[in-house]
């Protein structure tokens, strides 16, 4: 039955998503290195889990977001709750995240949060449950994303707030891949009396800067960063605007330029930026995947030896902290194993 249900969620994808040009077709795989390498890194994350399901990280403690990109890392080498080798460290981490949730559907826990958390957190559980069709998990998904569209604000974004208030483009695109991975999933996400997603797109390309070709964290102006263009294509992609060159063949130029200069987010730009040249296919993504692997590869990245082996742990690009750089680390080399429905093209 899981199977199947996958198969017809990919042949939805399919169909709703088509990418017929022989250029985006051509695709790369992990090579037997890598693979032993992400092996070493989930076998690492596994022993990092609390005994409550949680993830901490750096200053972030039983933090539903840092929960949730590890049960991701682990879901994108196929493991699902009570599924695969580390299926049981899944499904302890779903039920952390459904713990966590609020009585008005916010995905924080006790420890506190925000609307990262919650973007973070929801696209975790969708994914879970777009996989297996628990039902333990559709109930509070189903809350997490009606506080999405809830908290929606006028412009069409969201901010650090479970209110319609302020806006930034970074917040704004975890909402979005949170509903964007429930409706493919075959939620329900209201268009009446606004339709959430064409809005949270609008927003996005009001974020967009035409003489720099890349995407703000504001509409209102300012610099683009490699971070937030990565999340804006990826978004664009993800949410069936292939054809919108206006924005995406200069945001992908701005981008493989500055791929070394990723504005002190490394993981986290890394993260949009490898999903959104994998949409984009053929020779680009060839090309794209194969610089990030080599940076991930070299020698002195991946811890080798003593608690810390297997985690990405030793790299020069230093964010929030270990599991927080592992998990990402993971889910951007096994982009190839096509895995993950949401990022499926």
């Amino acid at each position: 039955m899981i199977a199947l249900k996958r198969s017809l969620l990919v042949a939805v994808l399919s169909i709703a998503c088509p990418f017929a040009s022989s250029a985006r077709a051509a695709d790369v795989v992990m090579d037997d290195a890598t693979k032993k390498a992400t092996a070493r890194a989930l076998e690492w994350l596994a022993k990092q889990q609390s005994p409550d399901g949680s993830f901490s990280d750096g200053g972030y403690v039983h933090n539903t977001a840092i929960t949730a990109f590890a049960a991701l890392a682990f879901m994108s080498q196929g493991h699902l709750p009570n599924q695969g080798l580390y299926g049981p460290e899944v499904a302890k981490a779903a039920k952390f995240l459904i713990a966590s949730q609020r009585e008005d559907g916010y995905l924080v826990g006790s420890r506190g949060g925000n609307m990262y958390c919650h973007g973070m957190a929801t696209l975790a559980l969708s994914e879970m449950w777009g996989q297996t069709g628990d039902d333990e998990i559709l109930k509070p998904l189903k809350k997490a994303v009606d506080l999405i569209v809830r908290c929606q604000n006028q412009k069409g974004g969201w901010r650090y707030e479970p209110a319609p208030t302020g806006d930034d483009i970074s917040v704004t695109i975890m909402q979005v891949m949170a509903l964007r991975s429930a409706i493919n999933n075959g939620l329900n996400v209201p268009k009446q009396p606004r339709n959430t997603m064409e809005d949270a797109i609008k927003y996005v390309k009001a974020c967009y800067n035409q003489q720099q070709g890349g995407f703000t964290y504001q509409p209102y102006g300012g610099a683009p960063g490699f971070a937030r263009t990565a999340a804006g294509c990826c978004v664009l992609y993800l949410s069936g605007k292939y054809d919108d060159n206006k924005y995406l063949d200069p945001a992908v130029k701005f981008l493989q330029k500055r791929f070394d200069q990723p504005d002190g987010h490394f993981f986290y730009g890394h993260y949009y930026a490898a999903h959104a040249m994998y949409q984009r296919g053929g020779k680009e993504w060839e090309e794209w995947y194969g610089k990030l692997n080599k940076v991930f590869m070299t020698p002195g990245q991946q811890t080798t030896d003593g608690p810390m082996a297997g985690s990405w742990s030793a790299t020069r690009h230093r964010e929030v902290g270990p599991v927080y750089q592992t998990a990402i680390a993971v889910i951007c080399l096994s982009t190839p194993l096509h895995y993950l429905p949401v990022f499926q093209r």
